[in-house]
């Protein structure tokens, strides 16, 4: 005689029952999945496409959601963005699989690339160098616009007590330096982007640049028009004038002549573009298409939530 216990009746009712509630979840799980996949690829299929946007990788790789390059290829795809930039050249053929171009490419620089720039000569050969370099990968796989910055203000990048280099000479520094790189990249047909960024948050390495030099955008645009070419554009991110500066749309009318690329963020904090934060990015966006702006806007905030749901949003608002 068997010492095993029988199914009761109940018992086996029991388990068929959890079967089918565990049967109708997996099934609600994955139609919630193929809902929301299947609305976002429609919400891309019915963009306006008026604006050209982009995902900045770094975002959703360091920070946000640990985003490989195929997972940011295929959000890119999915939201209704053409480009990912600051990512790697090694990284384009696989953009180029996924019918994405780079619309900012990084300029190689190791480590912090905005704190060793072109106002201190102490960098000029190595940030020459690796600028050229990036001209070079642009050149050849037909992207747009390789980045550059002024770099920190002091006489060693990385330490505040080492002097500072002032003002004028920081700007005499860049122009001479800029010069160079930029009378390649007129060869070449590519544009430099010098950005702007602001020295006012010291809440994170990422969110504000205390000890940059060009954190004033008039500053930065003088840079610009004395190297006089139109392959020396202004990177203009919306954050940092914000937080900088403020009266965004007249700041566009007054430098439209030399911007060649967008950043956004929210402000404070650049998080999402959401009802949290305090900069109205559809006016914005209206005033670009007024001023008859052809180049990409780079979605480049740090996710507080979800990465995807609120690149969608953000995607969306900025398709005016």
């Amino acid at each position: 005689m068997s010492s095993s216990k029988q199914p009761t009746e109940s018992h086996s009712l029991f388990n068929r029952r959890q079967a089918v509630q565990r049967s109708l979840g997996m099934a609600a799980a994955a139609a919630a999945i193929t809902t929301t996949t299947t609305a976002s690829t429609a919400m891309a299929a019915t963009r306006k496409g008026r604006i050209k946007q982009s995902i900045c990788f770094w975002c959703f790789h360091l920070e946000g959601g640990k985003w490989s390059v195929e997972k940011t290829c295929q959000v890119a795809q999915q939201v209704g963005c053409e480009s990912i930039e600051i990512i790697a050249p090694s990284e384009w053929p696989t953009l180029k699989k996924y019918g994405l171009t780079c619309a900012l490419a990084p300029n190689g620089m190791p480590g912090a690339p905005f704190m060793r720039g072109f106002n201190n000569p102490r960098y000029h050969e190595e940030v020459t160098a690796r600028t050229k370099e990036a001209i070079d990968a642009c050149a050849d796989a037909g992207m747009p616009n390789v980045i550059a910055f002024t770099g920190y203000k002091w006489r060693d990048a990385e330490d505040p007590q080492s002097g500072e280099i002032s003002l004028d000479e920081g700007a005499d520094n860049c122009v001479k330096a800029l010069k160079d790189v930029v009378s390649y990249a007129e060869e070449k047909g590519v544009n430099v982007c010098l950005e702007h960024l602001n020295t006012r948050d010291d809440s994170h390495p990422m969110k504000g640049h205390p000890g940059y030099q060009g954190d004033d955008l008039d500053y930065m645009a003088e840079i610009i028009r004395r190297i006089d070419s139109p392959r020396m554009k202004l990177l203009f991110d919306i954050y940092h004038v914000q937080v900088m500066h403020g009266d965004v749309i007249r700041r566009l009318d007054q430098h439209q002549d030399i911007i060649g690329h967008i950043h956004t963020a929210g402000n404070p904090g650049r998080g999402e573009l959401d009802d949290h934060q305090e900069i109205q990015y559809a006016p914005i966006m209206r005033k670009l298409l007024e001023i008859g702006y052809q180049g990409y806007v780079g979605q480049e905030f740090i996710p507080t939530r979800d990465p995807v749901a609120g690149l969608s949003e953000a995607v969306a608002l900025c398709d005016v």
